[in-house]
């Protein structure tokens, strides 16, 4: 069984402008035990699946391909309809398997904007946009009024008659937006939205819908495998693998602190470095020493309970996390680690180094471009003195991922 932490409520509180708590938010979605096995699979898709997002946050579900968050997406939209368990918007039930109770998609009050976008080529933008006021029967007289507004809510304003197929990929987008959220939904569904988009494209995108959600205080769940998207969308993420929410939290939780393996290696680039545990608090962070640099001592924490003082560990450190500086001297600077930097990569914003540790291994870390080492040079290591993630002594399946 997974683990899973979180350091908040589910259900995240209201803060003023001086960021003191107001009260708890209402929670706009509800997942109570939801499964789904697909016809002639054996692994179920989503295993007992529970969380909470409220009104105007950023939920994400975060995980590799085949994870489940899709299938979880395509369940809360009305798409599929899982085995078991429940979903319930605020105290409204769309899904009760229980009681028999599974509401159509047009009948739950949700926008969704999917991978491929969906513009129909044979329509006009206003068509693409209206085609969801139409269909839910909403009075001809407001049909106008709304999907100018929408459009203008995503920058497109003035451009109904523009034909479908003359529309870049980031108008594209933006239609797909605004046709998500033409009928004011209170839930807006994203499914991997930015992923045809082009680089740059999705940074600018990803600020607007921030934006532009931040405006609309709605409650957003968002998919995706992108773990940039996730951290710099998301109120919290759900990170899943085979059906299960493996860790659940803030953006800055997952990253900083990863209750597994998997969780540690997922979400950015971890170094592993070999050192023994020399004070061991229970209720604070572990002093370790670090293998090969003999008064390199670093502070961290560790998920497991039965790490003690005198144990082999790895501390994970974040790459940003070490400062690369060329060697001026013979003699090792206290507290830092030596090697040789066998690789610079120039990569614009940084330089990335390959960099044999004496008493670890190979590493990649990354340097300032403004003050570069020499190719093939020694160097000294400085390692940000706590905050990193303490590990038992196995390298699990992160040594050939790191």
């Amino acid at each position: 069984m997974a683990q899973k932490a979180s350091a908040e409520s589910p259900v995240a509180a209201r803060r003023d402008s001086e960021g003191k708590a107001t009260g708890a938010a209402s929670a706009a979605i509800r997942l109570s035990g939801i499964s789904k096995t697909y016809p002639g699979g054996t692994q179920k898709a989503v295993n007992s699946l529970s969380l909470e997002i409220a009104d105007g946050e950023v939920f994400t579900l975060l995980g590799p391909s085949g994870c489940g968050k899709t299938t979880t997406l395509r369940m809360v939209a009305g798409l599929e309809e899982p085995d078991d368990g429940a979903i319930y918007f605020g105290e409204k039930p769309v899904v009760d398997f229980a009681h028999g109770i599974n509401l159509p998609p047009e009948k739950r009050d949700i926008g969704m904007v999917f991978q491929s976008y969906a513009i129909w080529p044979h329509m006009t933008v206003e068509e693409n946009v209206g085609f969801p006021l139409r269909a839910r029967k909403f009075p001809r007289h407001e049909i106008p009024g709304r999907i100018a507004k929408a459009l203008d809510l995503v920058g497109m304003g003035g451009m109904q008659k523009r034909p479908g197929p003359l529309l870049s990929g980031g108008q594209q987008q933006r239609i797909a937006l605004a046709r998500a959220l033409v009928t004011e939904p209170r839930i807006l569904l994203l499914d991997e939205p930015f992923s045809n988009l082009d680089a740059k494209l999705r940074e600018q995108m990803r600020i607007e819908v921030k934006l532009l959600q931040k405006r609309l205080n709605i409650a957003v769940l968002f998919v995706t495998h992108d773990q940039v998207e996730a951290l710099s969308l998301s109120d919290r993420i759900a990170l899943m693998k085979d059906g299960v929410i493996q860790q659940q939290g803030s953006p800055r939780m997952l990253y900083e602190e990863p209750v597994n393996a998997f969780a540690r290696d997922f979400i950015g680039r971890t170094l592993l470095f070999r050192g023994q545990v020399r004070a061991h608090n229970p209720s604070g962070p572990l002093a370790i020493a670090v293998d090969g640099a003999p008064d390199c001592m670093v502070f961290g924490r560790s998920v497991d309970p039965e790490v003690k003082t005198g144990d082999a560990v790895f501390i994970g450190v974040r790459p940003e996390d070490v400062e690369i500086l060329p060697a001026e001297s013979v003699n090792i600077p206290s507290g830092m680690m030596s090697g040789v930097a066998h690789a610079a990569l120039f990569l614009g914003e940084r330089i990335e180094y390959q960099v044999d540790v004496d008493g670890q291994r190979d590493i990649v870390i990354f340097g300032d471009r403004h003050n570069p080492v020499p190719e093939g040079g020694r160097v000294w290591l400085r390692l940000r003195p706590e905050g990193h993630s303490v590990w038992r002594n196995d390298w699990s399946h992160s040594e050939e991922a790191n």
